[in-house]
């Protein structure tokens, strides 16, 4: 007998709130005017800079008039900078103003950042000088002396992005209009552009902290990257729905987060594995007792259950696991208080509210029985608008009753609990960063010596993942071979996106049509069968 059907309805019965972005700091800051809202790094300075609910407020008023001179709303503002203070204030003053945020990596190359700007037609690039050594105010300028039209503002130019004063009158903003512009990373090269809208977000954040039990006010530390939808929606709305403060971490290492945690009385710490990896293991070398903190919540791949364990045990904190993507403003499901420690370590959750959840079989599309491995999907009101400017790759991303097709594999038991088994895309998630193996492949491919190349991930306990490569070569000298290809790729893309490891083949594995088989690939490296430069 066939099992139930793997599909459940979200919970209706939940509250959602009609509110914008820049309407919800708007209240903030009238019913907690001296409650600090922002802690953070100052652009060009290297100062710490501590921002009341009404100081940022204002702040951000001051953007919102300042970009009301500029664009239109409903017009895209690009913003190009790590997680300083200005990163926040911007995207609350963006919102105010009615424009929709591009949020971009820091570690952009020319070329990405190129295709980003013209790709979103954006009107004003914001952009940093410096980052981590990276002259970024050179690269805006080269790329955007080439595109027509469009705005470079340094974010050490405040008298242009940051207006003497508030406007008399702010445009007034639908919480179904679009807000933020991510960039994520697909399987065949080129990221697409996910349009959000304030509803999306401000709910997102709202169920997200109220699901985990957050305490009201707290104070929360933040080392997620702002461009990442977890750094600018759950660690940076979620403190703001709880009228907590957010304590944003510019460059990681774990011996000053850990001092920022204690410094700061955080009682709330958002992660990605590789993140909590490090502060676990330096918390456990260094001679001092660990800040005991109330909630740690995160995700970005599948978390280890010792990891898991781990941190609760040290930081004396519930430690829940969230399952999402960009496309769905990010969280599908989490893990919540009072659920099972099986559950808490082997799964990622329930949905959240007002979010329908099913598990399809990806080739038919027809739902599978509980207990069975899928597609996940879901469906409701935090889902993306569309991919800007790719109506074929939006419509592929949708089933016919309008479910996001997630691109995981999962099952769902007969309680609504999701486990997470793989993935039908082939990204690959490196510490939280999406990497597309066609973008590392085709760069790759460029070089003379190579004939055919394939990217898999591979798994580590630190990062998740890694990149590894594998590589049909020409016949001559391969001594120093991966030296040359690691030269050839660093000037190429971001660090993070370099292979860690390279492999020969003579062959790759293939299916009858001629597809290489990836799974196949990924065991050959992992069971030391292939050469390994």
């Amino acid at each position: 007998m066939r099992s139930a059907p793997a599909y459940r309805e979200g919970d209706r019965s939940v509250p959602l709130i009609d509110d914008s972005v820049g309407g919800l700091l708007a209240a903030r800051a009238a019913d907690h005017p001296d409650t600090e809202a922002v802690i953070g790094v100052r652009h060009g300075t290297g100062d710490i800079e501590r921002l009341t609910y009404a100081a940022l407020f204002g702040e951000a008023c001051r953007v919102a008039a300042a970009l009301s001179t500029l664009v239109e709303p409903g017009q895209y503002v690009a913003l190009w900078a790590p997680n300083l203070v200005e990163w926040t204030v911007i995207q609350y003053g963006a919102a105010l103003a009615g424009a929709v945020l591009v949020a971009l990596n820091p570690v952009l190359r020319d070329d990405e950042l190129d295709y980003a700007l013209r790709h979103s037609r954006a009107h004003v690039l914001l952009h940093a000088d410096v980052s981590r050594g990276y002259a970024m105010g050179e690269v805006a300028e080269r790329v955007c002396a080439d595109i027509p039209g469009l705005r470079r503002i340094s974010l050490s130019e405040r008298e242009v992005w940051l207006a003497p004063a508030a406007a008399a009158s702010a445009p007034e903003i639908s919480a179904d209009s679009p807000v933020m512009l991510q960039y994520t990373s697909g399987t065949t090269g080129r990221p697409k552009g996910v349009l959000l809208t304030h509803r999306a977000l401000v709910n997102v954040a709202k169920l997200t902290m109220e699901a985990t039990g957050a305490p009201p006010k707290a104070r929360c530390f933040n080392p997620l990257p702002l461009f990442h939808t977890a750094g600018c929606v759950i660690a940076t709305l979620g403190p703001l729905w709880l009228a907590g403060t957010s304590v944003l971490c510019e460059r990681f290492a774990a011996d000053e987060a850990l001092e920022a945690i204690r410094r700061e009385n955080v009682s709330v710490l958002f992660y990605v594995p590789t993140v909590l990896h490090a502060l676990l293991r330096r918390q456990r070398e260094i001679d001092m007792p660990a800040t005991q903190l109330s909630v740690i919540m995160g995700g970005a791949s599948n978390v280890a259950a010792d990891l898991i364990d781990g941190a609760a045990s040290v930081f004396g904190a519930h430690v829940y696991n969230l399952f999402g993507q960009t496309e769905l403003a990010p969280v599908l499901s989490l893990t919540r208080p009072g659920d099972s420690p099986q559950d808490q370590l082997n799964t990622v959750g329930r949905q959240l509210p007002h979010l329908d959840c099913k598990i399809i079989d990806p080739d038919t599309g027809a739902t599978v029985g509980v207990g069975e491995v899928g597609e996940i999907c879901a469906r409701g009101y935090q889902q993306f608008v569309e991919y800007l400017h790719d109506p074929e790759a939006t419509a592929r991303a949708l089933d016919p009753d309008g479910f996001v097709r997630t691109g995981d594999l999962g099952a769902m038991d007969h309680r609504g609990y999701l486990t997470v088994t793989g993935r039908l895309k082939e990204l690959i998630i490196r510490g939280g960063e999406n990497i597309s193996p066609a973008e590392v492949e085709s760069i790759i491919a460029d070089h003379d010596e190579i004939i055919d190349v394939v990217a898999v991930g591979l798994p580590d306990e630190r990062m998740g993942e890694i990149v590894a490569v594998a590589c049909r070569v020409a016949q001559g000298n391969r001594e120093g071979l991966r030296d040359r290809l690691i030269d050839h790729v660093r000037t190429r893309m971001p660090s993070y996106k370099v292979p860690a490891r390279w492999f020969l083949v003579d062959e790759f594995p293939r299916t009858p049509t001629g597809k290489v088989q990836r799974f196949a690939l990924r065991d050959a490296i992992l069971e030391h069968e292939l050469h390994e430069l």
